[in-house]
């Protein structure tokens, strides 16, 4: 009996030793395999503690232990790079579609300068930007030339336009392509250098008005001929453009059909030209075509801004617009070049000029004010700031 339990007993024990034995081997399973479905899964299974929510009573219910397990993404790798994908082709569509609808100006600068330019031109045809500001009056303009031919000799209109042979002049040519060129040598340098490029233009291809050696030539030479003008990189290529699409657009090297243009298309079709501004093709107009334009260069600017003929915030471009709206068409030739000489040899009225109160000009100019020449207008406002000085 007693060999018997004992025969019992070691059963059991035996039985028991092999259960743990595969219980251990089967945790021992289970730790190698949940790296493996931390990977699958995109992260191990955990347990979260669910606080406690306060019952209607103020007590609180215990607190349980819930399984939460994570969903695992189907490839999200893979749907990442699908998604980026499909962003990249919908901002190559909206890019696509917005240049569509811009046209030819999202793809040539050039074209959308062209556009604004002729724009604010149209906007501002006869017609200033600064509908409020008043001056100059017909009566200022007038006293102001009275002053400036005397200082510096009257200016009359020629009735014949003859180009210069030893300087570059403003547009002054009989030819409108030739005083187009000249005038775009003149730009943002002095007398001096612009002639000199001139000079330069005739010895190497025969004249300045050779435009079919010039353009034979090719940008590289020209850049190379105008070097003492300044510039000469941006110069050679507007000057080469020009002459390119006047032949492609007219079938010659001529401008000349413009004689017989309005006003309003001469400027717009020289507008269209790149690297032309309004000063450049007002230059033309005023002293080829020998119209009514009123160039604002930067003498004209300057001191139209001390006689107080525009705001003092206005642009070159506004101001020219504003200027030619308020000078009389008669005033427009002799004012342009008298400005100009006053500019240039008035100590007080010159680039970087100090007022020593001794210009004619502004002296003069104020006096007349006063004494009601430039209007009665004029003679209160200026008069109402002379007395706001003195108090």
């Amino acid at each position: 009996m007693a060999g018997t339990t004992q025969a019992a007993v070691l059963r059991r024990s035996a039985r028991t030793a092999q259960q743990s034995d595969d219980m251990s081997a089967a945790a021992k399973r289970t730790s190698m395999q949940a790296p493996m479905t931390s990977r699958r899964q995109r992260g191990p299974k955990r347990e979260a503690v669910v606080q406690p929510e306060p019952l209607e009573s103020g007590t609180t219910s215990p607190r349980k232990r819930i399984k939460v397990e994570s969903t695992p993404s189907p490839e999200p790798e893979r749907r990442d790079r699908r998604d980026a994908k499909i962003v990249v082709n919908s901002d190559a569509n909206v890019l696509s579609r917005a240049q569509t609808a811009m046209g030819s100006e999202a793809k040539d600068p050039s074209g959308a300068l062209r556009a604004r330019k002729l724009k604010s031109f149209t906007e501002n045809t006869r017609r200033s930007p600064f509908p409020g500001f008043g001056r100059p009056t017909a009566g200022e303009c007038s006293l102001a030339h009275l002053i400036l031919a005397d200082l510096h000799g009257d200016r009359v209109r020629p009735k014949e336009v003859v180009a210069p042979t030893a300087t570059a002049g403003c547009g002054a040519s009989p030819s409108v392509l030739d005083a187009l060129v000249r005038t775009i040598l003149s730009q943002n340098t002095s007398d001096k250098n612009s002639s000199r490029a001139k000079q330069s233009m005739d010895d190497a291809y025969g004249g300045s008005d050779k435009w079919e050696a010039i353009v034979e030539g090719g940008q590289a030479k020209l850049q190379r001929v105008i070097q003492s003008g300044g510039l000469s990189v941006v110069k050679s290529k507007v000057i080469i453009s020009i002459l390119q699409q006047t032949q492609t657009k007219h079938g010659s090297y001529s401008l000349d059909h413009l004689f017989s243009a309005s006003d309003e298309d001469a400027m717009r079709e020289l507008l269209s030209f790149q690297g032309v501004g309004p000063k450049t093709a007002s230059c033309v107009l005023l002293f080829c075509l020998q119209r009514p334009s009123f160039a604002v260069d930067t003498h004209v600017y300057r001191i139209t801004g001390l006689l107080g003929w525009r705001p003092p915030s206005a642009t070159r471009e506004e101001a020219q617009a504003h200027l030619d709206a308020m000078v009389p068409d008669d005033e427009k030739y002799p004012l342009h070049v008298l400005i100009i000489s006053h500019g240039k040899q008035c100590a007080e009225c010159k680039a970087g000029g100090k007022a020593l109160g001794k210009c004619r000009l502004r002296k003069t100019f104020r006096k007349g004010v006063l004494e009601g020449l430039a209007g009665d207008d004029v003679k209160i406002e200026v008069g109402d700031q002379v007395k706001h000085e003195e108090e």
